[in-house]
Parts: C-alpha cells; structure tokens; sequence
C-alpha cells in the first residue's frame, strides 16, 4: 500500500502547474515548423538541458519532456526540448527533411557519412543542429540528457559516469559504457565544454506509460543533483 500510495504523489507532483514556465521560440526546422524550449524552475538554479526527440522515429521522450513542463523544481534551471526534428517526426524518419541524421551532424570528428546514418555535406549544416549547438553553448549545461530508442540502456560516451550511473540506477535502464560517436550532440558537448555532461537515455521501444514515465522524470531530476 505505501507503494501505491507513494506512486499517487508522485504522479500529482508531475502533474501539477508550475509556478512559472517559460517558452521560447528557438527557431524553425527546414519545413517552418517551430523548435521550442520552455525553461521551469529556478533561473540560478543548477542549469539542466532535456531533449525529447532528436530522431523522428524516436519520439517515447517526448512524454517525458512534456512531464517535466510540469514540475517547478526549486534547485535547477529545467530547461526542456520535446522535439529538436519535428520535420522528422511529422515523416516518421530518423532524419531531417533533408535526409540528414541530426546526430552525425555536429562539429566534434565529423566526417561525411551516408546511409541511415547521413551526416550531411557539412558539419552544422542543419538549421535543427544549429539550434542546439547555439542553445549548448549558451546554456552551458551541468548535464544534458538526449532520449533517444530502442537499445534499452544508458549509453554513456565521455560524461561523468557518477552522474549517468544514477541516472541508469533510478530509470532501471542498464549503464552501458559506449564509445564516442563521430559528430554526434553528446560527443562534441563532452569534449568542448569541461565540467559538464551529457548522455543518451535509450528508452525501450513503444511509448512508455505514466508509470515509466514518472521513473524517467525521477531519473532526470536524480542525475541534475548529483554533483
């Protein structure tokens, strides 16, 4: 029962109006669709950056980018991303508009791909990666977490493993040590901005329920606090 009773606050205290939100327009993607981060909490707080969807076939994050709106946390600067590649949600692809995978697509060892993998003619050559490069940089992150799918697993690649462990520990995903990948978003953060980290949470495939969901939000708030 005092589980139960627990899993009732908690889903109360997701869903319950914060105390102030704000959204902004980041940009549009390649097919005028707008790109929007909304920042909740605390502005001196702890700065933490959460992206829904980076692949357009990839969107189970989107829900726990849309929780965490919700939440008012008086110890981080939340700021949220639920859909960094709406063109490739709407087309249910991995890439942009343009083909191109948004994760191959930044500054850290690019180098031209092709494939599934397409890292476009240049790096940075995507209006969505330049939104979040600029964003990056500007926010100066303590952490970053990218959702992405289906490998089940944390993939951490250069970030405070202190930090992607307690993650990995209260979202029951397994922590899985991985390599660096050529111009993907977690590699270039972890290698040009020292001090802060950033890792994929590959949730399971499907959508995931309120249940997994608030384990997620919990995750990400777990992580922002560890120093």
């Amino acid at each position: 029962m005092k589980s139960v009773a627990l899993f009732s606050v908690l889903v109360a205290w997701l869903m319950a109006a914060p105390v102030s939100a704000r959204t902004l327009l980041l940009g549009r993607s390649w097919q005028a669709r707008p790109i929007e981060a909304v920042e909740v909490g605390n502005p001196s707080g702890t700065r933490v950056l959460v992206v829904g969807c980076i692949h357009g076939n990839e969107t189970a994050g989107i829900a726990i980018a849309d929780a965490l709106e919700r939440l008012s946390p008086r110890d981080l600067d939340l700021w949220i991303v639920p859909d960094l590649n709406p063109d490739g949600v709407a087309a249910d692809t991995r890439q942009n508009a343009h083909g191109v995978d948004l994760n191959r697509n930044f500054p850290w060892r690019w180098r031209p791909l092709g494939g599934v993998y397409e890292s476009g003619p240049r790096p940075l050559s995507e209006r969505e990666a330049r939104i979040a490069h600029t964003l990056i940089l500007r926010l100066h992150p303590h952490l970053t977490v990218w959702f992405h799918q289906h490998l089940d697993m944390v993939w951490a690649s250069g970030g405070n493993r202190r930090i992607e462990k307690v993650f990995a520990r209260v979202s029951s995903l397994p922590y899985h040590p991985m390599p660096q990948l050529a111009g993907s978003a977690i590699s270039w953060q972890n290698n040009t901005l020292p001090g802060t980290t950033a890792f994929a949470a590959e949730l399971p495939a499907g959508q995931p329920g309120t249940v997994q969901v608030t384990r997620y939000v919990r995750a990400v708030l777990a992580a922002a606090r560890t120093p």
